[in-house]
């Protein structure tokens, strides 16, 4: 994930431009170790909820709210040290940094119009802290967060090496999700560098068309495209959504009353589900990453220079029903755009955002309208063309204009002729050649209770003798009795 667009060294003018990545890495803490991180994200919730009260008090004075983050820095030097506990000034003062940060994005929404942006009002329990460079240490696998002064040092264990050098790491944020413990490590990485003749040429242009059975359909300037598919995504999505609702109807009847605290059981279930959840949403964004690096690679080897990538981000604003709003949700449009763009600017292409509407269904032959098709293949009635739907919407969005332009193109799309499949989330349960969900027991498998036939080998190959038809194999019930009669 990348934080900032490219940025240049102001120290040194002929310093290469850099880009700020994180990864998130996990934490092997020991029981006291864990204990006394979840102290420092329980007192980060309270500056966040101090904050409120602080706004609370001043508008029932009518005063101005303090958003300014000099204004909240000053409020927290005059509550003096050992107000929250472990928390230092520097993890304290990045709470600050994220709520005046909110306020001031949600005031600029408002100005602009946008009356469903919303000022920060949740308060939290656990809020991530961050230290920027210079306040922590790091030592191999293991990482020195500050604490307050006169509270002993904090080391911590990583679950596997950091991923950049240590003198490019910039900050690290502790945070929770489903449970565990996490560090989100920043670094400057600089920008690829490549040979004379092979960087990428900004005269090239490939369009992008996100979806959610191909996340990422690819048109480049030459006739060859990309697909990748999604469908792993989509299932582990939908096996989540069953398993989720299979799991309450389950423990409906454990279910505390609104207001009953829970039993020791429920708690551990509750600790179950969010564990479930947090690795749930660790595989859908790593298929999502793989995704994005499989496109940009695409791109760098063809020298790929701009990607214009179709924003269809307005289809979230019409209500469309209970199920397909879900559907929409899980689409997760903006982080898709997030990480291709990320992973462009580090290797140097340009990523524009373009009008999509209607390249779905417009012909690119006679540019007329074409109804929408049941499946993948978009045909026109007109003047009898047929190809890929994505690869067709990729193909008219690679001549739009940038910028809220006409959407007229002004160029013939070039038509893809060459295709490259691949997949994303092969990690996925159930992505294999078996196509079954491993989290269900084999018990459970409906079907003949017979010999199954075994899994075809990696080759791909069909286990089926020659002339025999796989999809019609012949009767398993004589190959049992055969070895029957051999023994008597």
């Amino acid at each position: 994930m990348v934080f900032a667009a490219f940025v240049p060294r102001r120290r040194d003018p002929t310093a290469l431009f850099v880009v700020h990545r994180t990864a998130r890495v996990a934490l092997r803490a020991t029981a006291g170790q864990r204990r006394r991180c979840f102290g420092l994200l329980r007192s980060a919730g309270d500056v966040w909820a101090c904050v409120f009260e602080v706004n609370a008090w001043r508008r029932r004075r009518r005063d101005a709210p303090l958003a300014g983050y000099q204004e909240l820095c000053r409020e927290l030097v005059v509550s003096g040290p050992g107000t929250f506990a472990e928390l230092d000034t520097t993890g304290a003062r990045s709470v600050l940094r994220r709520f005046s940060d909110s306020w001031f994005a949600a005031a600029k929404r408002r100005a602009a119009g946008e009356v469903s942006a919303r000022f920060p009002r949740r308060r939290r329990g656990l809020m991530p802290v961050r230290w920027y460079h210079g306040t922590f240490g790091i030592d191999g696998r293991r990482v020195r967060i500050p604490t307050a002064k006169g509270n002993p040092p904090l080391w911590v264990r990583l679950a596997r090496d950091v991923p950049y050098p240590v003198e490019q790491v910039r900050s690290i944020t502790l945070l929770c999700e489903g449970g565990r413990l996490f560090l989100d490590v920043t670094a400057e990485v600089p920008i690829t560098v490549y040979p004379p003749g092979e960087q990428p040429d900004p005269g090239r242009v490939a369009g992008v068309d996100l979806g959610v059975i191909h996340p990422y359909a690819v048109a480049g300037p030459d006739g060859e495209a990309l697909l990748v598919s999604g469908r792993a995504i989509r299932a582990e999505h939908r096996m989540q959504l069953a398993d989720t609702k299979a799991r309450r109807r389950a423990v409906a009847r454990r279910a505390p009353k609104p207001g009953q605290r829970g039993s020791r059981r429920w708690r551990k279930y509750r600790r179950r589900a969010r564990l479930v959840e947090g690795r749930h949403r660790r595989r859908v964004r790593q298929a999502q990453h793989e995704a994005a690096q499989t496109v940009i690679s695409w791109a760098v080897n063809r020298r790929v220079g701009v990607l214009h990538v179709g924003d269809p981000r307005g289809v979230l604003n019409l209500p469309a029903g209970r199920r397909h709003n879900l559907r929409l949700r899980q689409w997760q449009i903006g982080r898709l755009i997030q990480i291709l763009t990320d992973k462009a600017t580090l290797a140097g292409i340009t990523v524009r955002l373009v009008d999509e509407r209607g390249t779905s269904s417009t012909c690119p032959a006679c540019r007329r309208r074409v109804p929408k098709p049941r499946g993948r293949t978009l045909t026109c009635p007109h003047c009898h063309f047929s190809g890929h739907r994505d690869l067709v919407a990729a193909a008219s969005i690679a001549t739009r204009t940038p910028g809220g332009g006409p959407t007229t193109p002004t160029a013939a799309a070039v038509l893809p002729e060459v295709v490259t499949h691949r997949r994303a989330g092969r990690h996925l349960p159930g992505a294999g050649q078996s196509r079954r969900d491993p989290r269900r027991p084999p018990w459970t498998a409906r079907g003949s209770v017979g010999l199954r036939r075994p899994a075809p080998p990696p080759c791909g190959e069909s286990l089926a003798p020659k002339g025999e038809d796989p999809q019609h194999p012949p009767d398993s019930r004589w190959t049992l009795v055969e070895p029957a009669l051999d023994r008597i």
